[in-house]
C-alpha cells in the first residue's frame, strides 16, 4: 500500500478577474476550486495511474468534510483525523494579470490529535510506501516529520520526502528512498549558487552521503534530473505546450516517479513517467488526468 501524509490540507479557491483594483468591489470573470495539499495531490495523480493509496492527515469543519468527500474515490482511501475545532484552510489565489496568493494557517492540532496520527502510521508495514510532502502547520512541532519516520524505523518501508530545507535535511538520517528538491532548494540547503548540471549532480550526491538513496531534482522549464542510488545521472526534458498551471506539478512528478518505479523497478522509466505527470499538470487547469498522461507518454 502507498500512504500519503498531508498535515495541512486546503481548498484552493481560484478567482479570475480582468484586473484587481484595491478599495472597490471587484467582480470575477470565473472561479474554480481544487482540493489541495501536496500529499493529497500525490494520491489524486496515483489514482489517475490506477494505483491505490491511503491518504492520512487532518481535516476540520465543513471545509474538511468537503476535502474528504471531494477526493474520495475507488482508488483513494481517505483516513483523515477529524479535528474537534477549527476548519481546514481555504487558500485564495487571485489571477488578475499577475497572480496573488493568500495562504491561510489552518486549524490548531493538539498533541493528542498528533498521537492519533502516529497510531495510524504504526499500521504501515514491510513493503509499503509512505510519501510525506509539504510544509508543516505553524502549530505543529518542527520535528514532526522525524517523529513520523521514527515510528517506521526498522521496517522495510519505501520513504519519499518532498519538503524544504531543515525538514528535508533532518529526514535524511532515515535513509529515504526518494527526495525531490528543486534547483533553488538545493542551492539554499548548501548556501551556494548552482548553475550547471555538474553542480546539481555534485550537491545531489552530498544529499546521498547524508542518507538519501535517490535524489530527483526538478528544474522547471529545463526538465528534471535524477541521481539514482547507484550514482548514475538521468535527465528528462519537457514537452513544448502552453503552460497553464504550475501548482501541483512537483507533486505530480513524485506520484509519477513512485508509480513508474512501483510498476517496473526501472529508474529511467520512473523518471520518464514522473516527468510526464509533471508536464500533464502544467498543461491543465487542475492535476494530471489519465487521458493527458497517456497523450504525453506517446510524445515523450
Amino acid at each position: 500500500m502507498i500512504y500519503t501524509v498531508t498535515l495541512n490540507p486546503s481548498i484552493d479557491y481560484i478567482v479570475r478577474l480582468d484586473s484587481l483594483v484595491p478599495g472597490i468591489t471587484n467582480r470575477t470573470t470565473a472561479e474554480e476550486y481544487y482540493y489541495g495539499g501536496k500529499g493529497i495531490n500525490v494520491s489524486c495523480v496515483l489514482a489517475e495511474l490506477d494505483l491505490e493509496s491511503t491518504a492520512f492527515g487532518f481535516v476540520a469543519g465543513f471545509t474538511g468534510d468537503a476535502i474528504e468527500k471531494g477526493i474520495r474515490n475507488d482508488r483513494i482511501i481517505t483516513d483523515f483525523i477529524k479535528l474537534e475545532s477549527g476548519i481546514s484552510r481555504i487558500n485564495i489565489k487571485i489571477k488578475a494579470g499577475v497572480e496573488t496568493e493568500i495562504n491561510c494557517q489552518g486549524p490548531h492540532i493538539s498533541e493528542g490529535e498528533l498521537e492519533r496520527l502516529f497510531s495510524k502510521i504504526d499500521r504501515i508495514s514491510d513493503g509499503d510506501t509512505i510519501v510525506i510532502a509539504g510544509n508543516i502547520p505553524n502549530t505543529m512541532p518542527d520535528d514532526v516529520y522525524e517523529r513520523i519516520l521514527e515510528r517506521i524505523k526498522g521496517k522495510d518501508v519505501r520513504i519519499v520526502v518532498d519538503a524544504t530545507k531543515k525538514l528535508l535535511l533532518n529526514a535524511l538520517k532515515y535513509k529515504p528512498f526518494l527526495i525531490k528538491p528543486n534547483r533553488q532548494e538545493l542551492s539554499e540547503m548548501f548556501g551556494v549558487e548552482i548553475n550547471t548540471e555538474d553542480d546539481i549532480e555534485k550537491y545531489a550526491k552530498e544529499l546521498q552521503k547524508l542518507g538519501a538513496k535517490n535524489v530527483l531534482i526538478s528544474l522547471g522549464g529545463d526538465g528534471a534530473m535524477l541521481i539514482d542510488e547507484f550514482g548514475k545521472r538521468h535527465k528528462a526534458g519537457v514537452l513544448k505546450e502552453k503552460v497553464i498551471n504550475t501548482v501541483g506539478s512537483g507533486d505530480s512528478m513524485v506520484a509519477g516517479f513512485v508509480a513508474g518505479y512501483e510498476k517496473t523497478k526501472s529508474y529511467p522509466y520512473a523518471l520518464k513517467l514522473g516527468s510526464v505527470c509533471g508536464n500533464a499538470t502544467a498543461f491543465l487547469d487542475g492535476l494530471a488526468t489519465k487521458e493527458k498522461i497517456n497523450e504525453l507518454l506517446a510524445k515523450f
